[in-house]
């Protein structure tokens, strides 16, 4: 007689090898070095070294051996592949750091709102003009938003008009990255900075 049913657990996988999830991701910034490296000779480049040129792979490992460094391939995309003698920790680290830094970088879009009403007057609108200016000028987005209460929807054409006229007037310092869109009892328009030549 059969035993009780027992349900396989989920996420089975009976071709899955087993431990597979336990090994390691290779870091994006990793290189072959040392007895990684398998070409029968290198290009060796930098600092460390007293020619640069053409060495068989032993004569490279012995050099970084007696520099106390490691051998490490830099592209395999030449023949034969180009290596360098160095720290390959310190390298590592300064690789990480660098891809860190561009990414917070990168992070820092500042995006500031200017609000404003379908009838906003002359002055007013100057003003805010003025504002967005800076803004742009310092490299932040600029969010430019009319809201629209009660029954000033009415005059959705007319907030249009007045985004867009915002968007000419700021074309010196920014471009608009989409036109005007009416979300609820808003309309907005984002205005990137002009990147500086």
């Amino acid at each position: 007689m059969p035993g009780p049913y027992r349900p396989k657990p989920s996420g089975f996988n009976k071709n899955r090898k087993p431990d597979a999830h336990l090994a390691p991701k290779k870091d994006e910034n990793e290189l072959p070095i040392n007895a990684e490296i398998t070409a029968a000779q290198v290009r060796l480049v930098g600092e460390n070294i007293p020619e640069q040129g053409i060495y068989p792979l032993s004569k490279a490992l012995a050099l970084a051996d007696e520099l106390e460094l490691d051998l490490v391939q830099i592209t395999d995309k030449a023949d034969p592949p180009v290596c360098k003698i160095l720290d390959y920790q310190k390298y590592l680290y300064q690789q990480r750091k660098r891809a860190k830094e561009m990414k917070a970088n990168a992070a820092k879009v500042v995006i500031k709102e200017i609000r404003f009403g379908p009838n906003t007057d002359e002055h007013d609108f100057q003003f805010k003009l003025k504002h967005a200016q800076e803004f742009l000028q310092e490299g932040s987005k600029v969010k430019a938003t009319i809201f629209f209460r009660g029954r000033s929807i009415m005059f959705k054409d007319q907030g249009e008009k007045q985004l867009l006229r915002f968007a000419v007037e700021l074309e010196e310092f920014g471009r608009p990255e989409n036109m005007p869109t009416l979300e609820g009892k808003r309309m907005h328009i984002m205005i990137a900075p002009v990147k500086k030549k």
